[in-house]
């Protein structure tokens, strides 16, 4: 039997005397990546047992309203890869691009 390889993915959150994210770091040494800063960050990891999706949304008090806008564009349109990706649903994936360039263009992120 083959010996099972693990990789670890490190989070890193510094806070505040209130307990506010001042300073977020990741690492995924297998992917060259160490101590890494970063201003945001979102997490879903899947509970198949309760067949709920469970998350962890942060980003640092100096993270800028206009940086978050993209930021979220670009999860969007990263999602609706991810979602192709894994359903093959072309139907949806068009529809779900269709509503990334909706979001762009109401903020005015296109240019």
């Amino acid at each position: 039997m083959a010996k099972l390889h693990t990789s670890e993915i490190k989070l890193k959150v510094g806070l505040d005397e209130n307990r506010i994210p001042e300073k977020l770091t990741w690492s995924a040494e297998d992917g060259g990546i160490k101590n890494e800063d970063a201003k945001a960050m979102l997490l879903s990891v899947w509970d198949s047992t309760n067949k709920e999706s469970l998350k962890i949304d942060l980003w640092t008090k100096d993270m800028p309203v206009d940086e978050m806008k993209i930021f979220f564009h670009q999860t969007l349109i990263s999602l609706s890869d991810t979602f192709m990706k894994a359903t093959q649903d072309e139907k949806m994936t068009a529809t779900m691009k269709d509503f990334c360039d909706y979001f762009a263009e109401k903020l005015d992120l296109k240019g």
